[in-house]
């Protein structure tokens, strides 16, 4: 069945001219590998098409490549892919209602129907990793800098394949590509993971000023001024969420940064343990079992949201 999905994708890409391919908003590097490397794929495979990856960009993932600015759409004519995005108030770049022809990739848990072709795998670590199936059963074209770019998406949110869900089956697929194209791995990693002495010396201030609380709860607010104060940005400080992964006095932490441009709270949310894309739902966001986030507009529903999680920390450790 999954199989037959993928085919189907590959023929309603064959059937358009012009393309548009979406993320979510608040992007990471699987969302943003996953648009390039869709996109390039398919100008590699059909020389004629028009294919565009929209949304903001986010300059801490430039490396990655260069997203598309366009201000005129063809509603009527076009075909809509959106990538890693399970809801359509999270949709960056475009108005989805405003097309008739969408096709949904994404390992999110469902959310709701973006009424069109829907392939949603839970069990692959990425959307990247999807695509990397897309392009292995049907005619898409694979470059070394195609399977480059996928590499980057599968790496970055599987956390170097330490996160679940992942298993023997994408280690292989990986390993087919490494071979294939000679990708020389520590040159990736240092693409991904190198950064600058100020967002170390971010995650130092971030590790002092945690907040934990009795039902191991940590969480911190990370103000605008703090962060300028480190020559970082909030996109920056946010994502380092990942790199607390595995402190013993927490089971679940969350990173909260200020939207400024849109007066609105960014939470960004990990777990060891307790389930906490349910919670996440419940503000304006969503996600994965155990890697979520949201979005509030005042500290009132930001302060309910941290009492929401810690009192599922409190549940989860009287079970265990």
């Amino acid at each position: 069945m999954k199989k037959e999905t993928l085919k189907r994708i590959y023929n309603e890409i064959k059937k358009y001219n012009t393309i548009y391919i979406v993320r979510h908003i608040g992007p990471d590097p699987d969302a943003v590998a996953s648009e390039l490397a869709l996109k390039n794929t398919i100008t590699e495979t059909f020389k004629d098409k028009k294919v565009y990856a929209l949304g903001t960009g986010v300059s801490k993932f430039k490396y990655i490549g260069k997203l598309d600015k366009i201000n005129e759409f063809d509603y009527k004519n076009s075909l809509i892919i959106t990538l890693d995005v399970p809801n359509i108030s999270r949709i960056d770049g475009l108005e989805l209602p405003k097309f008739n022809n969408v096709i949904k990739i994404d390992h999110h848990p469902f959310v709701e129907s973006f009424k069109g072709i829907e392939y949603i795998d839970e069990t692959a670590s990425s959307t990247c990793e999807i695509l990397l199936d897309l392009i292995n059963n049907t005619k898409l074209k694979m470059t070394k800098e195609i399977a480059e770019t996928l590499l980057i998406g599968i790496i970055s949110d599987s956390n170097r394949f330490l996160f679940s869900p992942c298993d023997d089956k994408v280690l292989m697929k990986v390993s087919l590509i490494i071979k294939r194209y000679k990708i020389n791995l520590q040159t990736l990693y240092n693409k991904i993971y190198k950064r600058p002495m100020s967002e170390v010396r971010l995650m130092g201030y971030i590790a002092s000023n945690l907040k934990i609380t009795k039902n191991h709860l940590a969480y911190i607010i990370l103000e605008n001024d703090i962060v300028s104060s480190f020559n970082a940005d909030a996109s920056s400080a946010s994502n380092m969420v990942n790199d607390f992964n595995n402190i013993e006095e927490f089971i679940v932490w969350l990173f909260v940064t200020k939207d400024q441009k849109n007066n609105i709270y960014k939470v960004n949310i990990r777990s060891r343990g307790p389930i906490i894309n349910e919670i996440a739902s419940k503000y304006n966001g969503g996600g994965h079992k155990y890697s979520s986030g949201a979005r509030v507009k005042t500290q009132e529903e930001l302060n309910n949201l941290i009492n929401d999680l810690d009192n599922l920390c409190k549940n989860y450790m009287k079970d265990l």
